[in-house]
């Protein structure tokens, strides 16, 4: 199960599982509806099992903290940190069966502290120490969790912002990459639980 997959870095997730035979269920409902959600969740596990729940959907603003709507901050709040969570807890006894994998797209703002970054750092830093707290609540149930925070990645997710990655190869990643981590992390015979993708170069466009 893989959310935010209809572009960026959820996207390039599920093209790469699918190639890998993964079958991928993809959630119809809005992630702030959290009723609808929870009764999308229980009509799927009613007829199968999850083995990987990918939570990759994400919001983001970057302004003076107060520059930002209520609702914009309700926004970031239900789809980067309330969803995931909710998502673990309506998964966990399928992945339990499973002994599944839980995979958290945090961000690299979850590890500092940027300007005009507070609201968004507050939502992945919350997801980022969820996902590491769930990984020992877990451990004795063999469902494995990891959290990864990409650094810059070139995908639509800056398209409302007034900054942008560079051109620079150098300077940014690519949704691929992370699908191509995730494949790894996947196959990997332990557990990663926290890993951090970061392009060399640090070069940004304002707009």
């Amino acid at each position: 199960m893989v959310t935010g997959y209809s572009s960026g870095i959820g996207k390039a997730i599920c093209e790469s599982l699918e190639k890998s035979d993964f079958e991928i269920i993809r959630l119809k409902s809005r992630l702030e509806d959290i009723k609808a959600l929870e009764a999308e969740l229980k009509e799927i596990l009613k007829d199968k099992d999850i083995s990987v729940l990918i939570n990759c959907a994400g919001v983001g603003v970057f302004k003076p903290h107060e520059e930002i709507s209520l609702s914009k901050i309700k926004e970031l709040i239900d789809v980067n940190l309330t969803a995931p969570i909710i998502l673990a807890n309506l998964c966990l006894r399928s992945l339990k069966k499973t002994k599944g994998h839980i995979i958290n797209i945090a961000s690299i703002e979850a590890t500092r502290h940027s300007k005009f970054s507070a609201l968004y750092t507050a939502t992945k830093s919350g997801l980022r120490d969820f996902s590491l707290a769930l990984f020992e609540e877990l451990r004795r149930s063999d469902v494995k969790v990891t959290n990864i925070n990409p650094d810059l990645t070139k995908t639509n997710f800056f398209d409302t912002l007034n900054f942008q990655p560079s051109e620079n190869k150098e300077a940014h990643i690519l949704p691929e990459d992370i699908a191509k981590t995730v494949l790894d992390i996947l196959a990997f015979d332990g557990v990663i639980t926290d890993i951090t993708i970061r392009p060399q170069r640090l070069e940004i466009l304002k707009k």
